[in-house]
């Protein structure tokens, strides 16, 4: 039996309908779920706060830092001295010596160059309060004041403090003035401490006197 043209028509037009309508529903909740999903992922974001990085706290040393501040460290004014000082630089721990120490210990220093053997000078004049720095650390390593005085004066008696004593560094240039020194009058004074010179004007007529063992064999420390 044939269809009413006109009641097909409407049928085709509600199934156009209903598909046009099923689309746009899908379209519209697909929308909505990427949507959600984004702000879902924007508030991750943001409700996850960065780190801040880990600091030291101010003051803190780092690993590995020399501890010389910490234990009070002195200043170049108190006679500290840069590593690889020369005996020709002009720092008060050099510049504080003795002018007849220094003028020898100059004059042995530009012989012993010719040889390319350098002075290096790790320790020369000394304020007290430098002095009573080293001292007190020498007691706090050694365990005692007498093990101390075996290797640091008191302010008092230092040789340091009074200019009249410099420590060499590098065994060339201590050797060489092992050998040579007594020429310019720059003798070692104790066994324990080959790199510890001062002046004897007689030495290069006489040569050197005897090294005392160490420091508490000398009178002087008995002031």
């Amino acid at each position: 039996m044939p269809h009413n043209t006109t009641t097909l028509e409407k049928r085709r037009r509600a199934l156009a309908l209903a598909a046009f309508g099923l689309v746009a529903v899908t379209t519209v909740a697909v929308g909505i779920v990427l949507a959600q999903s984004e702000s879902s992922s924007a508030r991750a974001v943001i409700e996850v706060p960065e780190q801040d990085p880990v600091l030291p706290s101010p003051g803190a040393e780092a690993p590995g830092e020399a501890t010389g501040a910490s234990r009070g460290a002195v200043s170049e004014a108190d006679g500290a001295l840069p590593d690889g000082a020369s005996v020709f630089d002009d720092y008060p721990g050099i510049s504080g010596l003795r002018p007849e120490l220094l003028d020898a210990l100059r004059a042995a220093a530009a012989d012993a160059g010719e040889s390319e053997i350098e002075f290096v000078v790790n320790s020369g004049w000394r304020s007290p309060e430098y002095q009573t720095r080293l001292l007190r650390d020498a007691i706090a390593d050694y365990g005692s004041e007498e093990e101390a005085a075996r290797w640091v004066a008191t302010p008092q008696t230092s040789a340091h403090v009074s200019g009249d004593a410099v420590d060499i560094g590098g065994m060339e240039a201590t050797d060489w003035l092992s050998i040579h020194g007594a020429a310019y009058g720059l003798c070692q004074i104790y066994g324990n401490e080959s790199w510890h010179f001062e002046l004897r004007p007689e030495a290069p007529a006489t040569g050197c006197p005897p090294m005392y063992t160490d420091p508490t064999e000398d009178p002087r420390m008995r002031q």
